[in-house]
């Protein structure tokens, strides 16, 4: 399936196709120079792969983890395609998570002021979400993303067999993207989780209870259900980019959970939370308690947190650089119904209340 999404300044496809990974060399345009930047976490066939189908195939592997998006790896980026003799008619390619796409794009996006930047997600975080739409960045001095650029990119690819690769962590995780547009934007969708993560009729919930959270996560139903995840997230976040490629308006809404998300992100020692976690955590405190109270078996069924332990002076300093403050107030999302939100301004006193709902 092809998806087009039409954002302001450029229009690509999204081709949405198990094992396109294999044909990205009738997929994408590579009879040229390619940067391929991956991950130490992210097998190495799929870098080597479409380094097959290239022409002059450069591949860059980063450390894996959220402390590897930083400028000395953007830094090494660049030099790498000018020590290469890259000009601009060569390209950029990320096949990774949303740490190689947000890197590789802002890459793209400064080197000869703009080269063509292709995204391969391989996380489930990052085909739900970050892969479209055109947000790259890099974290500064412990911030998350302060330093980036939107820069569309040419086309993606997402292939759900990758995600066979996956440990029930890093599928969770991604599993909070998806949450969060549904609880803001798509009731049956939202009903469509409750549905498909409800024990069988042969478990027993009450051992259930005892289990170690995520022990019990449902991956064979997550399977069978992964490819109308990925679609019907897109199909959002593709509806709401269309309207506000910027996020001068509705686009803030995608940012539902990731004020406090950020915050925890942030101070919490080097990739002890992934980022579906703190996004998970960060939506708490931004819902009914209605809401709350369904959210919070999603999430024990998934194995997500619901809090977390860590200084809370230094999460509620970390939230006040995110970057839709202003006036020394930040713009928040809230919900009271599902498929619904409602934006405010809230000033640090009452984030802190907030964020003191789930940082313990």
């Amino acid at each position: 399936m092809i998806l087009q999404i039409c954002p302001g300044t450029k229009s690509y496809d999204i081709v949405i196709e198990r094992g396109c990974l294999k044909k990205a060399g009738t997929l994408l345009p590579l009879q040229r120079k390619v940067l391929i930047v991956t991950d130490s976490g992210v097998p190495e066939r799929y870098a080597s792969s479409l380094a097959a189908a290239c022409k002059e195939p450069v591949i860059c592997t980063i450390g894996q983890g959220e402390s590897n998006k930083n400028l000395q790896n953007f830094q090494r980026l660049l030099s790498t395609m000018l020590a290469k003799g890259f000009d601009r008619n060569d390209c950029v390619v990320a096949v990774g998570g949303g740490i190689c796409g947000d890197l590789a794009g802002f890459a793209a996006a400064c080197y000869m002021r703009g080269v063509d930047f292709y995204n391969i997600p391989t996380t489930l975080l990052s085909q739900v979400d970050s892969s479209i739409g055109g947000k790259t960045a890099v974290n500064l001095d412990g911030i998350k993303n302060p330093v980036g650029a939107f820069y569309q990119p040419g086309r993606v690819l997402i292939d759900a067999d990758v995600l066979d690769s996956l440990p029930a962590r890093h599928l969770s995780a991604g599993l909070a993207e998806a949450l969060k547009m549904a609880v803001t934007f798509d009731e049956d969708f939202f009903r469509f989780f409750e549905e498909i993560i409800e024990p069988s009729c042969g478990e027993n919930k009450e051992e259930d209870k005892q289990k170690t959270p995520g022990e019990n996560f449902p991956e064979g139903k997550i399977y069978e259900n992964i490819e109308e995840i990925i679609l019907r997230s897109l199909k959002i976040k593709k509806d709401v980019v269309e309207k506000d490629e910027k996020e001068q308006g509705l686009r803030k809404v995608l940012n539902f959970g990731h004020t406090i998300g950020h915050g925890i992100e942030s101070v919490a020692p080097a990739d002890s939370l992934y980022h579906g976690e703190c996004v998970a955590i960060g939506m708490l405190p931004m819902c009914s308690p209605e809401i709350r109270e369904r959210l919070l078996r999603i999430y024990d069924r998934l194995g997500l947190p619901s809090s977390c332990s860590l200084d809370l002076d230094a999460v509620c300093d970390s939230m006040r650089h995110d970057k839709k403050s202003r006036g020394g107030k930040i713009t928040v999302i809230e919900t009271d119904r599902i498929g619904s939100y409602r934006m405010r301004e809230a000033d640090d006193a009452q984030l802190r209340e907030k964020a003191a709902m789930v940082v313990k």
